[in-house]
């Protein structure tokens, strides 16, 4: 697999952000998208997103085949939460890691969930997303969206070759459509893409990244 860019490498910290003060949008409320309801929250923070990603996802959506859609899972995640996954993750990888240092654990903790100070999904910038049928159907993709590195044995890294050559196929698919409307993947997970966060920025060589930590819904 092609080099890896974690979001924990200082590099994403370093990248200035230039707010543009977008407004999130719901992604509910437009016929062209399908909303999946597994990380429903009561306040609906999951089904948002910046204005521009929406009007991308809509794009990318455009670019499938006519059988086919976006199914997005989560959008905008609140700073709060993001820290507490983050500290979650670390704490496991402790527990399951004694002798691991508090920056390993740090490491191996980013290779799934964002620190918080540049994660993407806290700017509304983020979204995890995957395939669907006209009907409802989920595509074979590999693993599950949220899959983990160890749990998936790496297969749910974007570029793994431990998958079906079916799930590759859609993979790419997803991926054919997304980069078009001018996302960028997280490439430890296929579900993950975003645009006008710093990890975007720093992987198009944008002088700057367009979206902040939002604190709204």
């Amino acid at each position: 697999m092609p080099e890896i860019v974690l979001l924990s490498d200082p590099r994403i910290a370093e990248v200035p952000v230039k707010e543009c003060g977008e407004p999130l949008v719901d992604l509910r409320t437009l016929r062209a998208l399908r909303v999946d309801q597994r990380l429903a929250d009561p306040e609906g923070a999951f089904a948002h997103v910046r204005l521009s990603v929406a009007d991308r996802l809509i794009a990318a959506q455009t670019r499938l085949p006519r059988d086919l859609r976006l199914l997005v899972v989560e959008g905008f995640r609140p700073a709060a939460l993001q820290r507490r996954y983050f500290a979650e993750s670390v704490a496991g990888h402790r527990g399951a890691h004694p002798g691991w240092t508090d920056e390993r654990a740090h490491l191996e903790a980013s290779r799934y969930i964002s620190p918080p100070e540049v994660a993407p999904h806290v700017s509304g910038g983020a979204v995890d997303l995957t395939l669907c049928t006209a009907s409802g159907e989920e595509l074979p993709m590999g693993t599950q969206v949220n899959a983990t590195p160890p749990e998936s044995t790496d297969a749910c890294y974007t570029a793994s070759p431990d998958i079906t050559p079916e799930a590759r196929r859609n993979r790419d698919t997803l991926s054919t459509a997304m980069t078009a409307a001018g996302f960028v993947n997280y490439p430890t997970e296929w579900w993950h893409w975003s645009y006008g966060d710093r990890y975007w920025a720093f992987i198009t060589s944008a002088r700057f990244a367009r979206y902040d930590m939002n604190s709204t819904v």
